[in-house]
């Protein structure tokens, strides 16, 4: 056997090996879904005001902080400044700390004796129990994959062209708006679709902060420490199915429009 066929069979074995431990699990889980149950877990309304809510607070999440993160990621592409390597090392923070730990740090922030609670609560947004304080929570863990894909983005995008703009006479917000934004789209909307899909799987920060209403990962929990697996397997069939067909229609959406 030659060296070059040696290791063609090693990488593949290797790779079987590491698609066989991620399609694994997920195919036993669906397998020992019978369909019954499956029905069952569409026709409970609790499992689908979860999957709704789910959907609804990462998609907030990715809109609102997503959005807002984008000139962050221009200027680390683009700018030098001091300290640049521990804006880069912050960014990262939420990805690797415990996510229990970020819920705990937020909950700092957003509790009702801080300021932010504070000026929610006298607007009517409230932080801890609500809604609001499920999009904080999903939007801080997963922002890192928004801002890293737009930074990746923008440095690709020859800045040659955008000098050559200015030089023209064009406004530095035409040049963004006209070749760096337009440019950089496709590795933003991949970004967008890995915050939101992130977001979507989000547990302990958000059950530090928000035990209700309740998302779908913590319906999941509850009903395996309340009622066991057979309770919760169902309900984590249904929302991997879910997520797997809107993150599908997501990408394929930003793929055309990236292309476009």
């Amino acid at each position: 056997m030659t060296n070059k066929n040696s290791i063609k069979i090693v990488f593949l074995l290797l790779s079987g090996l590491i698609l066989l431990f991620i399609i694994a699990p997920l195919a036993g889980m669906f397998l020992h879904t019978s369909l019954p149950q499956y029905k069952e877990t569409l026709a409970d309304a609790e499992v689908m005001s979860s999957i709704r809510l789910t959907l609804w607070a990462s998609f907030l999440g990715t809109i609102i902080f997503g959005i807002a993160s984008i000139p962050l990621a221009y200027i680390l592409a683009r700018k030098k400044f001091p300290l640049k390597s521990v804006v880069n090392g912050i960014i990262d923070l939420p990805v690797v700390i415990p996510h229990s730990a970020a819920g705990i740090a937020i909950l700092g922030i957003v509790s009702r004796g801080s300021l932010v609670g504070q000026a929610g609560e006298s607007i009517g947004i409230n932080f801890v129990g609500g809604i609001a304080g499920i999009v904080v929570a999903m939007a801080f863990v997963s922002i890192p994959f928004l801002i890293n894909a737009a930074r990746d983005g923008f440095a690709a995008v020859p800045e040659k062209l955008e000098k050559a703009a200015l030089n023209l006479g064009a406004s530095p917000w035409r040049v963004f708006f006209t070749i760096s934004l337009p440019m950089a789209k496709k590795n933003i909307l991949s970004g967008l679709s890995m915050m939101w899909a992130r977001g979507l799987s989000e547990f302990g920060a958000v059950i530090i902060i928000a035990y209700h209403p309740m998302i779908t990962p913590v319906l999941i929990w509850e009903r395996f420490t309340s009622f066991g697996l057979a309770y919760a397997r169902p309900v984590a069939a249904v929302f991997v199915i879910v997520c797997l067909v809107v993150f599908i229609v997501m990408r394929v959406l930003s793929n055309s429009k990236s292309d476009a």
